[in-house]
């Protein structure tokens, strides 16, 4: 029994996809999971990507994934990774691959002069924080973070028609 890495490809979509609503079960927020498989092929394998995806295996079966994108910092003067996504099936946790994907991670970081990966977690994703905080990551306590989306979105974009 061994676990492996690999980046995804446009074929995945489909596990890709199924991995991400898992997730949004976890995370009591499916209702909130409008994705579609197109729309992940189009962004994340169209012509111009928007995010990236590594697939965790367990003897050639799919078990977990991390999706990520690039950011920059203005005060680093550097590019960073931001972790969108984490996720190992609940009944592989424990074998290592969410360490491994956030070791990965690192490494790609490093590789590509990064000066930073950074993520969220819910605040009441106890065993995550703790996962987390075993790594070494550190909460960013005296940051809050914003979100415009859906109609607040569109308002903000299109003030003529409001």
């Amino acid at each position: 029994m061994s676990l492996h890495l690999r980046p995804a490809a446009s074929n995945d979509v489909g596990t890709i996809f199924q991995l991400i609503r898992d997730l949004a079960v976890y995370e009591k927020l499916l209702d909130e999971c409008v994705s579609t498989e197109e729309l992940l092929l189009l962004h994340l394998f169209g012509e111009h990507p928007k995010a990236e995806v590594v697939l965790a295996e367990w003897d050639h079966e799919v078990i977990g994934f991390a999706l990520f994108f690039h950011t920059f910092s203005t005060f680093l003067g550097k590019p960073g990774i931001y972790l969108e996504d984490l996720f190992v099936k609940p009944e592989h946790r424990g074998k290592g691959a969410g360490k491994a994907l956030l070791v990965h991670l690192a490494r790609l970081a490093a590789l590509r002069g990064c000066g930073r990966v950074e993520w969220s977690v819910l605040d009441w994703n106890e065993p995550s924080i703790g996962f987390y905080e075993s790594l070494g990551a550190r909460r960013l306590d005296d940051w809050s973070k914003f979100r415009l989306a859906g109609a607040e979105l569109e308002k903000l974009a299109n003030p003529e028609r409001n």
